[in-house]
């Protein structure tokens, strides 16, 4: 028997955040993401990937205007 029984806890917004960051890069252990993903809702993998896709491009824009000048 599982220590966790019931429904997996919902989880935070930094947590949601965390989790499609590391998925950004890549880097994570399957089954990392796995344990993550079943408390996050649609939702909050949607929030935190457009907010998560926003902040990488808007990094890349200010990154290229400094090299540029």
């Amino acid at each position: 028997m599982s220590p966790h029984t019931g429904p997996p806890r919902r989880a935070s917004p930094l947590r949601a955040f965390r989790t499609i960051f590391w998925s950004f890069l890549g880097i994570r252990k399957r089954a990392d993401t796995q344990e993550d993903f079943a408390g996050i809702t649609p939702v909050q993998i949607i929030l935190a990937g457009v907010i998560g896709a926003l902040i990488f491009v808007t990094t890349l824009i200010v990154l290229v205007r400094l090299i540029v000048r």
